[in-house]
């Protein structure tokens, strides 16, 4: 039995089909449906016996993910160095000294950072605390999985970047809607 083409379709007021089985061990009784008040069949697949296994794809069940647990990467925040005068949690130095924002990450601006791997994963590096770096995004897309790249190196490869405090700022503002000093940042507090 073949499937019928739009020219076998039939006029029909009926909501029955032919309910002859299939002759097709892959091809199971067919789906109709009614579409302008004309009967329509088309074969549907069995596909009992399949199944996804969510290892495929799902760093959930890796025992050793490529991308860092958010529980790494919120350590690895706290290793950076920190801005005097800045909120530690919105504002740090990479490795290299870079200024980076917290809320900018995997994009191409010079404030933006990765969480990078020190050891690169291809080569046997783990997604842990000791391997993980704040880096610069450019910088860490120049250093790929090369690990011979010296910081000198890494360091003309980055973005340069001048932002002023007011920039900082604006910055701050447009993405939390306050700004936030570190407890380092002197001067008079109103009290």
């Amino acid at each position: 039995m073949k499937p019928r083409t739009k020219k076998d379709k039939r006029r029909t007021s009926s909501f029955s089909s032919s309910s002859s089985p299939a002759r097709n061990s892959s091809v199971v009784p067919r789906a109709t449906s009614l579409h302008d008040h004309e009967l329509i069949t088309e074969p549907t697949f069995d596909f009992e016996g399949v199944q996804i296994t969510p290892e495929l794809n799902n760093n959930y069940f890796n025992a050793n993910p490529r991308s860092f647990p958010y529980s790494v990467k919120q350590q690895c925040w706290e290793k950076a160095d920190k801005i005097k005068g800045r909120d530690p949690e919105r504002w740090r130095r990479d490795y290299l000294g870079n200024l980076v924002f917290r809320k900018l990450t995997g994009c191409a601006g010079c404030l933006c950072h990765d969480y990078d791997h020190i050891v690169p994963f291809s080569k046997g590096g783990k997604s842990t605390l000791e391997n993980c770096q704040v880096l610069q995004a450019t910088a860490n897309k120049s250093k790929g999985n090369r690990m011979e790249m010296s910081k000198a190196d890494l360091i003309q490869k980055s973005s340069y970047c001048r932002v002023s405090g007011r920039d900082m700022d604006l910055l701050e503002l447009s993405a939390y809607g306050n700004v936030r000093r570190g407890q380092d940042s002197g001067g008079c507090r109103i009290q």
